[in-house]
């Protein structure tokens, strides 16, 4: 596929502060890519950069083969950017917001009505828009505002942590949105803090630390190299504990590791290898299990690996900025 976004040595400080150092990456088109790093990696630098809100100190970066530097504007004709918050007029109703910016893309009046009551459909407004914005709920509000950069029918869509501040509802209902333009061929890069989100909706995954890519790959890939599949089982009492220990000790791929105050011990099994013997010898032995499960490493247990730290949930001013 060709690159819809090419990255090098891309530079940008803040004072002595160093959002992007040296960064180089190249995102194919045709695809939902999530941008993921702990806070102060410079997630939010790059989102703004490729939307020519800043120029980059040093180094190169092309979208849609354009320079952010010298192509700005043509830039700005194919992209759409929602940010961390919803920018929308409450004192209009949700179709008359969207028909404004519609408007300023330079659609005329009838074509800024059609382009209102689609992009509704989109995000799954459509029985709400005649109703005053100040009326809609916080989910209601940033799906109208995804829905406002979706107006200008942008080639690429740049969400900077769209979810931040919802509650759980109303970011299952954002994803879905997200789910469904991606389905209709919608390129979209997503910054998150959420690892859940990114496992979500993306089809791969590029890990920021200290303003440089440290790895990329899709979720699968990137579990991959946090470790193995593992065996986890959880039994009823101590007795049973050592039993089913002994079993993974005799089958399992390494040592098992046990956790005697919660009855619950686990064995790497890589591919999820061993596991079909693993219940054939515990029902040999008559060990009662309170479950058994084959878990993959997850996300979180990615970014321990790869950044020495859990990624966090919340977003600190030194974000904001970087």
């Amino acid at each position: 596929m060709p690159a819809l976004i090419e990255a090098a040595g891309l530079t940008k400080k803040f004072g002595k502060t160093i959002a992007l150092d040296g960064l180089n990456l190249t995102i194919a088109t045709g695809q939902v890519v999530a941008i993921l790093g702990p806070n102060g990696a410079g997630k939010t630098t790059f989102i703004r950069t490729v939307a020519t809100l800043l120029r980059p100190d040093a180094g190169t970066l092309r979208v849609a083969g354009y320079d952010v530097a010298r192509n700005a504007n043509d830039i700005r004709r194919l992209i759409g950017l929602a940010g961390q918050s919803a920018a929308v007029e409450e004192t209009m109703t949700g179709q008359e917001n969207l028909a404004m910016v519609a408007r300023l893309y330079g659609q005329s009046a009838r074509q800024s009505r059609s382009s209102a009551a689609a992009v509704l459909a989109q995000v799954g407004l459509s029985d709400d828009g005649k109703r005053l914005v100040k009326t809609y709920s916080g989910g209601m509000r940033r799906r109208l505002d995804l829905g406002a950069s979706l107006v200008g029918r942008p080639r690429l869509l740049l969400l900077d942590e769209p979810t931040t501040g919802l509650d759980p509802g109303s970011r299952i209902a954002l994803w879905d949105a997200i789910r469904e333009l991606g389905r209709h061929g919608t390129d979209i890069l997503l910054s998150t803090q959420y690892l859940d989100e990114a496992d979500q909706l993306a089809a791969s995954i590029v890990i920021i630390s200290d303003g440089k890519v440290i790895a990329e790959g899709t979720p699968s890939e990137l579990k991959t190299r946090a470790g193995s599949d593992r065996i986890e089982l959880h039994t009823r009492d101590d007795a049973s504990l050592t039993e089913a220990t002994a079993i993974l000790a005799r089958i399992g791929h390494d040592e098992p590791v046990t956790e005697p105050a919660t009855h619950r011990c686990s064995v790497s099994a890589p591919g999820g290898s061993h596991l079909l013997a693993v219940v054939r010898a515990l029902d040999e032995a008559r060990i009662e299990v309170e479950d058994i499960t084959l878990r993959r490493p997850t996300l979180d247990e990615v970014f321990l690996t790869l950044t020495g730290r859990h990624a966090a949930a919340t977003t600190t001013p030194e974000e904001r900025v970087a």
